[in-house]
């Protein structure tokens, strides 16, 4: 049973003993691989799978690939540490890692150098008995060619996750399975302390793939949609009276001309900048968009009573403890945000095949109802430390996970 340390010192000084034990760590594989004559040069770094013994997957590390003209090695195994913290974190039995090509996205040759990558990294793979789980979506993929081309180079679906539903894949993306669990991490965290997520009213900012999917699944749980910015809507929109179905299917599907058209008759611009929607008088802020847009130099604007993580780190450390400082309730984006590496679980470990999918969407279904139950549990247990000890969410989220690569789940 979890149980959680008897009081903020004690917390404190198991937590700095955990972090130093994580920053001590080295990957289990670190690889650079290359064919110089084709001019390719990859990555794969496998950072941990002690965490995945006894489960589903052993052995196993899993995280998605990045394709970027300027990657360098020391940018994967930064982002494979990461994933280890954010699988602990969801409560997965599978450790984290991460691969990556160096080469432009837009490059003419992008297919073929991507196919003779994912075909050198073969004899690492899990399902080759190595410890590396596969492929996935990240910046600088173009779904679902990646998928397609993976899966097709190394005749195996397995090889890669996020998948089209006909390829026995959960196409997380496209159902917003991210975005789903941070709905869910808002609504829990509201309950948890004593209000609901019915007549909740939310600002998002930041309207891509997370940003729209939260649109979506916070309306079905009752939430009313006042503010949003997205440069694509041309900065900061505030929604004059309750939104209508209309305009909630183009924000949440991006049909985006269709919602710009709503947007002129239902909302009132009230800034080219999109950081406006930050500071939004609303129930429920959800920052979508890039890293660090909360940060010392405007935190104290939040007017928001909670603040749920839709995009990596979107709070610095001196933003989280201004918040903290004014009261403010949040969730970090480890705890609200592992949808697609949940939904990569599912398809790994998934029986059905690519007709069973197409017929049931079985794995889709089972990749969001563990979603919702995975963040429901893992924000409770954040919500109990933070209001137990009064410690930060940022630095309660991150004990959590440390306890999970370190105790095991």
């Amino acid at each position: 049973m979890f149980k959680i340390p008897a009081t903020a010192a004690d917390f404190h000084a198991e937590l700095t003993d955990l972090q130093q034990k994580f920053q001590a760590m080295e990957p289990e594989l670190e690889l650079t691989i290359r064919d110089p004559e084709m001019g390719v040069e990859g990555y794969v770094v496998v950072w941990n799978t002690g965490i995945s013994l006894g489960g589903a997957l052993p052995a196993c590390g899993k995280g998605g690939t990045r394709v970027t003209k300027d990657l360098k090695l020391d940018d994967v195994k930064r982002l494979a540490r990461a994933m280890a913290e954010k699988n602990a974190a969801a409560g997965l039995p599978l450790g984290g890692a991460k691969s990556g090509l160096r080469l432009d996205p837009t490059s003419p040759d992008y297919e073929k150098k991507y196919r003779r990558f994912v075909e050198l990294c073969k004899p690492i793979l899990h399902e080759h008995g190595g410890i590396f789980g596969g492929f996935g979506y990240d910046v600088g993929c173009i779904p679902p060619k990646n998928a397609i081309w993976a899966c097709d180079q190394l005749k195996s679906n397995r090889s890669f996750t996020g998948k089209p539903v006909d390829m026995g894949g959960t196409d997380y993306d496209k159902e917003g399975i991210a975005g789903l669990g941070v709905a869910v991490a808002a609504k829990t965290l509201i309950e948890e302390n004593g209000n609901t997520a019915q007549g909740s009213t939310f600002a998002v900012q930041g309207v891509g793939a997370m940003g729209a999917a939260i649109i979506r699944y916070f309306v079905d749980y009752g939430g009313v949609l006042k503010y949003l910015s997205d440069p694509k809507y041309g900065g900061t929109w505030g929604i004059n009276n309750t939104p209508s179905a209309d305009l909630i299917d183009a924000l949440a599907h991006q049909k985006k001309d269709i919602a710009i058209d709503l947007l002129a008759k239902e909302a009132t611009k009230i800034s080219d900048d999109c950081t406006e929607a930050l500071y939004a008088d609303v129930d429920v802020l959800f920052p979508s968009a890039m890293e660090d847009v909360l940060h010392k130099g405007n935190a104290a604007k939040v007017k928001a009573k909670f603040m749920v993580e839709g995009a990596n780190n979107p709070t610095t450390a001196e933003a989280h403890q201004i918040l903290f400082d004014k009261g403010i309730k949040a969730v970090p984006d480890i705890i609200s945000n592992p949808g697609g590496i949940i939904a990569a679980f599912v398809e790994l470990t998934s029986k059905a095949t690519s007709e069973e999918n197409v017929k049931t969407h079985i794995n889709v279904t089972n990749a969001k109802e563990m979603t919702i139950t995975k963040v429901s549990e893992n924000t409770k247990k954040l919500v109990n430390i933070v209001n137990t000890l009064k410690v930060r969410p940022d630095l309660a989220g991150d004990y959590m996970a440390y306890r999970n690569i370190f105790y095991g789940l």
